[in-house]
């Protein structure tokens, strides 16, 4: 099932993607279940919105794939490399990640990004499992002289508009065969499958909730596929994962 928060005719609301519209549901499904209120609106009519937005917090992991530790200049650690996104760095297909001034090499990270869907604290792999609401796709800028310059990744990757997020939360998602393609004007930067992931799905969230309680509507980023580089005003940025759908977002200078 595919969920979409949308906007229409000055209202926000949530809908499950029924071919080419939307069943219009009471409240937001993490909540409040998928009672439709009998509306259907087209797709063409909404524009698409982040499709969660964090009540706390966003929840990251580093060099989760052999080849982008490589490139990065170490290897693939032991154990999940963990660093937080205030939920203030969250934006939708078609909003503008925006440059900001501090920077002068800003680049893009293609990612899955996992939905947590119940209150998680201590869990193993398989209640990480059942913690999880959903799928979606995510691209976790990060302003790459930053990062090198503080040592640590808390700004770098933390500005406005540094998580764009969407179009779609997938509940019943495969990973089987789901591959990862970040595209910037057109070009192939990123291609990888998210079966080369160093450290799982349910490892990762498992490893996050032995340090942070997860709460419903938290966001789990997990790593990217070597071939990560710099987006300059202008340019557009598309992460596309098989199944998923593509997350699309211009790049403007601030």
């Amino acid at each position: 099932m595919k969920i979409a928060r949308f906007s229409h005719e000055g209202a926000i609301a949530f809908g499950i993607i029924d071919e080419d519209s939307l069943v219009v549901l009471k409240g937001d499904p993490m909540f409040a279940g998928y009672e439709p209120t009998g509306e259907r609106v087209p797709l063409e009519e909404v524009k698409l919105l982040a499709p969660v937005i964090p009540r706390s917090k966003v929840a990251a992991v580093g060099k989760n794939y052999r080849e982008h530790a490589s490139e990065m200049g170490g290897e693939a650690p032991a154990e999940p490399l963990l660093f937080l996104k205030p939920n203030t760095a969250v934006i939708g297909p078609g909003d503008a990640i925006v440059l900001p001034p501090q920077s002068d090499r800003v680049e893009h990270e293609g990612e899955l990004a996992v939905i947590i869907g119940s209150i998680a604290k201590n869990v193993d792999a398989a209640g990480a499992l059942d913690a999880i609401f959903g799928y979606s796709i995510a691209n976790d800028v990060t302003a790459r002289d930053l990062q090198k310059r503080d040592g640590q990744w808390a700004r770098a990757k933390g500005f406005d508009t540094f998580c764009p997020l969407g179009p779609v939360i997938d509940t019943e998602f495969e990973f089987e065969g789901a591959t990862l393609e970040t595209r910037v004007n057109g070009e192939v930067r990123q291609s990888g499958s998210l079966s080369d992931m160093v450290h799982s799905v349910a490892d990762i969230v498992a490893y996050a909730s032995s340090v942070w309680t997860l709460l419903p509507g938290d966001v789990v980023l997990t790593g990217t596929p070597a071939g990560v580089g710099p987006i300059v005003d202008g340019d557009t940025v598309e992460v596309e994962i098989t199944g998923l759908g593509v997350l699309s977002n211009p790049v403007r200078r601030a």
